[in-house]
């Protein structure tokens, strides 16, 4: 596989050639796939569409089309049991009862619920992130970017290198949605530990130490909450938690206890990982693509531009690796017939790269045709619900950076990026770079 043409953009079509096919026995468990997984996806989509990962026990499906009709079928398709399999990656029951004991209970994520139990939870999240509310927060979410980038001029200035994930993109993101959430007592490296434990449970990669470790902070986490939201049961505030604790549904009801703490840790968990891992991707195009951050400056003072410049980055470097579905009868797709509980993982960064929908995926264009087809926030009634706000973010991070910082590089060979393991995201674990503040 050719790692560096993973990051750097020819300013051609790219031609990837290959000495035969990394299939057969090849999964998303080995190491260089989990880092640089384009070639994979390439070889799947030509040879294997619906390709069955023995290591993970999964079909990945790769192909734009199948992944689309997957996303818009939630019946034969479903989101629930998908993700429940997947989930605590073989450990299940135990991981249940720690829960049960030590985090207040075992709550199942009602946002992964299938229709019509999803619709109703659904249509209550939605009012939290419509265009107009998200809108409002612009100023607030860019006072936080100018502090963030200030702190990492004054770093690079005292010749130190930053870490883009670690110094800029987690920070930022878990301000903006703790902000939303009215928590303000819990530091940044806290919640970044929660949030790599509930990632873990669905990554297919972590072993029964690992497992027992992430349970504690889970519990931990899920007792935080808990006590949120006691205190807003008595003093309601003008915050999401508060929103949530007192909602009402359309039919006139309210959620239950469990649905309630499971909402909130997925906006906790949701409003920061992913988006985090997409303002990561954001820094490691800028340091290593000069022609696109060219192309950024020229279009920063274009609101238009700087939008489809969002679009065209979730399309090439999406956060979300894929999500599991479960089949709940025999169907066909990619012309393989799957029987009725097959698990499937969704790719939906392969979706964004498939040559037969993006032409030239690999380089960057603004001028695409079908920019707003890219699947990086999914598709149908599992859409993320935060998409809007997770825009606003990195259009915020992407026009203030490049307002205030200058000559942004990658400080170590591309090749020596690590990636968290997991098959659910492709989050970079730490990106060094070197930047000066912009004159």
């Amino acid at each position: 596989m050719d790692v560096k043409a993973e990051a750097i953009e020819a300013s051609s079509c790219p031609a990837r050639s290959g000495a035969g096919s990394p299939l057969g026995g090849a999964s998303l468990t080995d190491a260089l796939i989990v880092a640089h997984p384009g070639e994979f996806y390439r070889f799947m989509r030509k040879q294997d569409p619906v390709y069955y990962d023995g290591k993970i026990g999964m079909y990945l499906v790769s192909r734009y089309d199948d992944v689309v009709a997957v996303l818009r079928d939630p019946i034969t398709f479903s989101d629930k049991l998908g993700y429940e399999a997947l989930y605590a990656s073989g450990h299940f029951e135990e991981f249940k009862q720690i829960l049960e004991r030590d985090g207040g209970g075992f709550f199942p994520d009602a946002i992964k619920d299938d229709p019509p139990a999803h619709t109703r939870v659904r249509r209550l999240m939605e009012q939290a992130f419509t265009a107009h509310r998200v809108a409002t927060l612009e100023p607030g979410i860019t006072a936080i970017v100018v502090d963030l980038i200030e702190k990492l001029a004054d770093k690079a200035a005292k010749r130190e290198l930053v870490d883009g994930v670690n110094d800029f993109a987690v920070p930022l993101t878990i301000a903006v949605i703790c902000e939303q959430l009215g928590i303000h007592q819990v530091n940044a490296q806290k919640i970044q530990r929660w949030s790599q434990a509930v990632t873990a449970q669905i990554s297919h990669m972590q072993d029964r130490g690992q497992m027992l470790e992430n349970a504690e902070q889970i519990c931990e986490l899920q007792n935080f909450i808990i006590a949120e939201m006691r205190a807003r049961e008595h003093e309601r505030r003008e915050d999401m938690i508060s929103d949530i604790v007192h909602a009402r549904l359309e039919d006139g009801g309210s959620l239950t206890f469990q649905e309630a703490v499971s909402l909130i840790r997925a906006l906790i968990i949701a409003g920061n990982e992913t988006t985090a891992t997409a303002v990561g991707n954001l820094l490691f195009v800028l340091a290593t693509q000069p022609d696109v951050a060219a192309t950024l400056r020229d279009s920063i003072d274009d609101d238009r531009l700087l939008a489809r410049f969002v679009e065209e980055l979730l399309r090439i470097e999406p956060p979300v690796r894929g999500l599991a579905k479960m089949t709940t009868r025999e169907v066909v797709l990619g012309g393989r017939t799957l029987p009725n509980r097959a698990h499937l993982l969704v790719l939906y960064a392969s979706g964004n790269d498939d040559e037969s929908v993006f032409e030239c995926p690999r380089r960057f264009d603004l001028n695409r045709g079908n920019l707003g087809k890219h699947v990086a926030f999914g598709v149908g009634v599992h859409r993320c619900i935060g998409a809007s706000l997770a825009r606003m973010e990195i259009k915020v991070a992407a026009r203030e950076i490049t307002q205030r910082i200058a000559d942004i590089k990658l400080a170590v060979p591309v090749e020596e990026l690590e990636y968290l393991p997991t098959v659910a995201t492709r989050t970079i674990r730490q990106l060094p770079l070197s930047l000066t503040r912009r004159a």
